[in-house]
Formats: structure tokens, sequence, C-alpha cells
């Protein structure tokens, strides 16, 4: 039963869509996520929307805000707070490599995907990232249609 159950939590990937179009990703980095009772639940059950959602550090640790976690419907009065922050959990040394990063000009922390790892933790993987500009956004919708129409014509 517990083999049936892990590869039902392996399925679970919840990714930030917008966040390869508005940002150049540079560095990615898994990290824990603490969480309260109900929102493993709901993870569990996909409902999750990382869309504008970022990461900042707190007297030296790194929070996670604007992640909508639904409420789990069986939860009653136990049911937590949707759009809380969540403190992530890395090591000190990639913490400290982040918060040297991010004092560059323009730099930034995203959530890129949420995933259930094969012991039931939900994990967070994060992206230090660089905003695009309004002509690199044009280019890369240029480069989306242009694969497109080749995998037309390769179907064809």
């Amino acid at each position: 039963m517990s083999k049936n159950k892990s590869q039902n939590n392996s399925n679970i990937s919840i990714k930030n869509r917008k966040a390869e179009f508005e940002y150049y990703l540079l560095t990615t980095f898994t990290a824990g996520i603490v969480l309260c009772g109900t929102e493993i639940k709901s993870i569990r059950a996909g409902k999750v929307n990382l869309t504008d959602s970022y990461c900042s550090f707190e007297n030296g640790e790194l929070w996670a805000h604007n992640i909508h976690i639904s409420e789990y419907a069986n939860g009653s009065y136990n049911n937590h707070e949707p759009k809380r922050d969540r403190k992530l959990l890395l090591t000190r040394k990639e913490l400290k490599k982040l918060q040297s990063k991010l004092n560059e000009r323009g730099m930034t922390i995203i959530p890129t995907r949420m995933w259930i790892n094969e012991n039931g933790y939900a994990k967070l993987d994060i992206a230090l990232a660089r905003g695009k500009k309004m002509y690199d956004k044009r280019e890369s919708i240029k480069e989306k249609d242009n694969r497109r129409a080749a995998m037309r014509n390769e179907a064809d």
C-alpha cells in the first residue's frame, strides 16, 4: 500500500508557467516548506497557485509570499489561511549565496514549481531570476510560435 501511495504523490507537480515568460531563470534551488495541518492535503489535491508569488529575506530567513494554497474542504475550524507567508528551509550555505546575489540590481527569487517527494514532503523549487524587458518577452513569444510551427510541420 505504501508503494501505491508514493506513486500518487510523485505525480503532483504544480508549475509557475508565468515565471519563465516574465524572468530569466539563472539558478534554481529546492527548498523544504513549513506547512500547517490542512495545507499538505490541499497540495496533494493540486489546489495551489504559484502565480505572482515571490520570496524575500526577513531576519536571515527566507519566506515565500503570495502562494495561494486553497482551504481544505473538510478542514472545519482547523483550516489554514490561503495566502499566508510560509518559511522556506534551505542550508545556511545556500541562504548566504542567495542573499549575496539578491543585493545585485534587478535580482529576485521566485517559486517555479511545487511538488511532493518520495517521502511525502512538499518541496518548492525556487529560482534566482532577473526580470525581462518588454522586447525580451516579444522575442520569447516569437521563439514559442516558431517551435509550435516546426512541431506541426514535423507531424504532417
